[in-house]
Order: structure tokens, then sequence, then C-alpha cells
């Protein structure tokens, strides 16, 4: 994150979010007290602002200023809700396709991902508040320009947005390794959404248990997996093939 989208100090925090800008979090020291800094609290409540509490020592390594024990992300781009894309696409006879990101932090990773969702067609992206990548200034690069363009709903649990979504008639598919149904077999053309996880830790339990369907995409290598990225921009291919032919 450049200086440039970084804000710090309790009154120019405070004025910020009393001026609706865009945040991504605050971090705030947990001892740090003033009439200020409550009010900076229930602020980020009111917003659904992510607000975490860190050491000195981590505010200190973000900026040496004074940070008065407040340290801001702005966020570069606008967030959306779930609700508002989902009825858009519905007003407008469209067929809706989320995309869900589970436990992915790299932002080049997210940021190419991003890419290839925009290319492909893709209505949203849903990511959580916490545990996901940070949009910054090396995301939006590897987006080529992706996140300027797509909509990105920032939630507080993937899982109530996937209840959501499976109540307003949207399936929900899975991608995870050595699944029996192959992504080929799956039907995009429907309104749908998919779950994607990083390498390694993969999509959480709570997740999976929600899903209608889990598919794999087939690979003849010995190494195990795509990479999340490659991962995202076949299985958007494939949505996409089945939609536009």
């Amino acid at each position: 994150m450049t200086q440039s989208h970084l804000i710090y100090g309790r009154h120019p925090v405070l004025e910020a979010l009393k001026a609706d800008g865009m945040f991504e979090k605050i971090l705030l020291m947990p001892d740090a007290h003033s009439p200020e800094i409550s009010a900076i609290r229930e602020l980020a409540r009111e917003r659904k602002i992510p607000v975490q509490h860190v050491p000195v020592q981590k505010l200190n390594s973000i900026t040496r200023k004074n940070h008065q024990g407040v340290v801001a992300f702005l966020s570069l781009i606008p967030y959306y809700s779930v609700e508002d894309v989902l009825m858009k696409a519905y007003d407008e006879g469209r067929v809706p396709f989320f995309l869900l990101l589970d436990n992915i932090t790299d932002v080049r990773n997210f940021g190419a991902i991003a890419r290839s969702a925009e290319l492909c067609g893709v209505d949203a992206i849903i990511v959580p508040q916490r545990g996901g990548a940070l949009i910054s200034p090396d995301a939006m690069k590897a987006s080529a320009g992706a996140l300027n363009l797509i909509q990105v709903c920032k939630v507080r649990e993937l899982t109530d947005a996937v209840s959501y979504l499976i109540l307003n008639g949207i399936k929900i598919f899975s991608a995870e390794e050595s699944r029996e149904k192959k992504l080929y077999d799956v039907d995009f053309t429907i309104p749908c959404a998919v779950i994607l996880g990083a390498e390694g830790e993969g999509i959480s339990e709570e997740l999976l248990r929600k899903a209608d369907e889990n598919f794999s995409i087939p690979m003849t290598g010995k190494i195990g997996s795509f990479n999340v990225s490659v991962a995202a921009g076949i299985v958007l291919y494939e949505m996409m093939r089945q939609r536009v032919v």
C-alpha cells in the first residue's frame, strides 16, 4: 500500500469516515482511547469497515509519522452489495454468475482472477472482509484495469452470502481437487456461483457443505493442482463458452 492510500492520526481518519471515504480496513492499538477513537469505532461499525487491533510495533512498521494509535487503508475501488448486484442482473434479464474467493490472500493472484472474471462476464466477485487479499496498487496492476470495471462485493461472512444466494435461486458450485464430477459436466447456463479456494488451504469445510455440487478440473500431470488464478481462468472460460455458444 502506497502512502497516498494510507491515512493516519485520529482526526484525519475520523474526518475521512465522516466524509464517507472508502476504506479497506482500520488498524487500532488495543489500548487507544479518546473521544475520537470512540467515534472511529462507532462509525466503522455502522459502515461495516473491518477494524483490527494491532500492537504499536505494527503501526510503527507501516508509518514512522505520528499515527496516534490509528492507521487506515483507503480503498482503491467502490464496493457493492450482493443484493444490489443480484437484483440488477435479474432486472436486466441476465443470468447471474458470481465468483466467491475463499482464503485467497495473494494480491497478484487476486488481480489476475479479476482480469479473467471481467473478460468472461462475471457479475461480481465476492470476498470476505477478513482473510482476503487487500486491493492494493499491486492487485490493481495485476488486474490490468479489470478492478476498475468489475463489481466487487465485500461481505462479513462468505457463508452468509452463500445462504442469501441460495435463497434467491442461485446454485452454488465449488471447485475442489479429486471430485468425480468434472468441470465440463457442470451446467453453468443457470443462475449460479462458483467458490474457489487458495492452493493448500482450499475451501473451508463450512462452505463446501453449503455447496450444491462440487467439481474438479481435469489434469494429466503429476504436480497436483493449478495455480488458483489459472484455475479461475479455466473455470470462467468454460462458463463463458457455455453461455455464448
